[in-house]
């Protein structure tokens, strides 16, 4: 792409100096004479922020919003043109400015007949490519047909990476823990992941796992992340020395674009795994990143479960019209608490957000949010608190209707999941509707 073609994707007006930006600044005067409980008590209002797709259900009538706000938000999106972001980032536009790449991780979960483009080429049937190897590869593992360098079967999988190479596949290998097709699946199994380059986490990596039923997953786009490498010598050196340097060839594979330095390492190139310039850090988990180790664990069929569940969302966040779009909703809810009400931090999952623009220019309002999160009702038992107090801070609360594994108690009034939701419910109630606290004085008086 030329340097003319950048600069004409790049707008040099800021998106505060439009209209709508204007006007949702002048709309947080009139947001502020109204309090959220006054607002829920308003059922048509309410009823109007309820949006379902495919079984997910997203209810924003606790958001310090009027209906009318949303107008005023998607007045803004259209100002931004972001469905023409939309758009080009499906059509493999090359987006990504600062490295001048496409950007599909949705290519990384479509179906085999789909067509995504990068640089004029579609890329689903590489994609495909990988996948049917990690299909076939992870099943030759799990039946036994591949051993380890003593004959044995390889029962234990060690993932090392860091960042984007770790957080994904370990938030999708938690889920899959407890969901009864996994459970059933992964038997006789471990996966771990290490990505602190802390000797601590090396050791409790390691801990009761025997070299010769081990297989080292190293996750590395480059093959040259210092943490990741580092780690990776010393699982090197744990397998050599238990087992001889001939041994890593049986006992260690790659996910990385980089096949020279991944021989160099002393991995066999066919047993590298490749994912593409293409593939964002953080939404690598649809990749070979995260799609290996837990193919190896839960083996593919389930994981191909989880890649159709993100390309039914992919489809729907390109295609439905922002009213009922939930990814398109949940941000610009996002940019209102952050840019205009001015709540710097989100009860969420990831941190998300930057201080300039796509052409770098600096920003003169507030972009960045601090996102965090607890599973369950651990949060109310610590930082709940403070927000119950008055600290404003938006939160998302995100419920399942049906347990993975469900617990009747005998003489329990509710099951546990019950329980669960029920908290799940009042929480965002309690922040919602606040209590008002009377004070009454009493007066003593002395004769």
């Amino acid at each position: 792409m030329s340097h003319e073609t950048k600069n004409s994707m790049a707008s040099s007006t800021l998106i505060s100096d439009t209209e709508p930006w204007k006007d949702l600044k002048g709309h947080v005067e009139e947001i502020k004479k109204t309090h959220l409980r006054d607002l829920m008590n308003d059922s048509t209002r309410c009823k109007s922020m309820i949006v379902e797709f495919d079984g997910i259900l997203l209810d924003y009538s606790r958001q310090r919003i009027y209906q009318d706000t949303m107008e005023k938000l998607f007045r803004l999106a259209e100002a931004a043109h972001l469905k023409q972001k939309i758009d080009k980032m499906f059509s493999g536009e090359h987006i990504n400015i600062t490295e001048n790449r496409s950007v599909l991780h949705v290519a990384l979960r479509a179906p085999r007949d789909k067509v995504i483009c990068s640089d004029g080429k579609n890329v689903v049937p590489d994609v495909w490519k990988v996948l049917d190897k990690i299909s076939e590869f992870a099943e030759r593992v799990r039946s036994g047909s591949w051993v380890g360098a003593t004959g044995k079967a390889l029962k234990d999988v060690i993932s090392v990476g860091i960042g984007g190479s770790f957080l994904g596949p370990l938030f999708v290998h938690t889920a899959l823990q407890t969901d009864p097709e996994g459970i059933e699946c992964a038997r006789g199994r471990q996966l771990r992941f290490l990505a602190n380059v802390d000797p601590v986490d090396v050791a409790r990596s390691l801990t009761g796992l025997n070299p010769e039923t081990t297989l080292v997953v190293v996750v590395s786009k480059t093959f040259t992340t210092a943490e990741t490498m580092l780690n990776a010598r010393t699982l090197r050196e744990w397998i050599s020395t238990a087992l001889g340097p001939q041994a890593v060839a049986k006992h260690m594979v790659a996910v990385s674009t980089n096949l020279t330095l991944v021989e160099k390492f002393g991995i066999d190139p066919n047993n590298a795994f490749a994912f593409w310039d293409w593939v964002g850090g953080r939404y690598s988990v649809c990749s070979a990143v995260g799609v290996l180790p837990l193919s190896l664990q839960y083996g593919f069929s389930v994981v191909q479960k989880f890649l159709k569940g993100a390309a039914s969302i992919d489809d729907h966040f390109h295609l439905t019209p922002f009213e009922k779009n939930i990814p398109v909703l949940l941000g610009l809810l996002s940019v209102w608490n952050v840019s205009f009400l001015g709540y710097p931090a989100r009860v969420s999952m990831e941190s998300n957000g930057k201080g300039v623009s796509i052409d770098g220019v600096p920003l003169p309002f507030e972009a960045g949010e601090i996102d965090f999160g607890e599973p369950g009702t651990n949060g109310q038992h610590s930082f709940y608190q403070l927000i119950h107090q008055g600290r404003v801070i938006p939160c998302d609360f995100i419920g399942v209707v049906k347990s993975q594994q469900p617990v009747y108690l005998k003489g329990e009034m509710v099951s546990n999941h019950d329980e669960l939701m029920s908290n799940f419910f009042a929480q965002p109630d309690a922040l919602a509707y606040g209590k008002v606290v009377y004070c009454t004085f009493l007066f003593l008086i002395l004769h």
